[in-house]
């Protein structure tokens, strides 16, 4: 009986069991549908980041995240709510998403006004230099 207490916990996904990963796919989300063109390609970016960047997801839990990412970029209509907790964690995580995102800007082979502004002000908002998220871009897409 207990057994089965912990296993349906463990699927249970909502948003204060995987707060961080909800968040970093909203954010993900969010870049994706700049562009107004939010395409399978950028979907399987995510969700391969997803897996990268937080080694405890589950292939299985991937797709509920991602729901439940979807519904909270569709009702959020600020990226602050996103970058809020994100900042507070390590360099190197953060950096990590600036990769992701400039992947999932770049999937498509351009970067449009919206999409650069976007990236402009996400690294300010998540404590980075200009320098830094430069030479990410420069780096894997030039």
């Amino acid at each position: 009986m207990f057994k089965n207490f912990l296993k349906k916990r463990n699927n249970d996904i909502n948003f204060n069991n995987f707060k961080e990963e909800i968040l970093v796919a909203s954010l993900l989300i969010h870049a994706a549908k700049m562009d107004q063109n939010y395409s399978i390609d950028e979907k399987n970016i995510i969700n391969k980041a997803l897996m990268e960047l937080f080694a405890t997801i589950k292939k299985d839990q991937i797709e509920k995240i991602m729901l439940l990412a979807e519904k909270k970029e569709k009702e959020s209509n600020q990226i602050i709510e996103y970058t809020k907790e994100l900042k507070k964690y390590k360099v190197d995580f953060r950096l990590k998403i600036i990769e992701v995102l400039w992947k999932i800007i770049f999937s498509d082979k351009k970067a449009d006004m919206y999409e650069s502004n976007l990236m402009r002000r996400l690294t300010g908002l998540l404590y980075l230099s200009d320098k830094e998220v430069g030479e990410i871009k420069k780096k894997n897409f030039n």
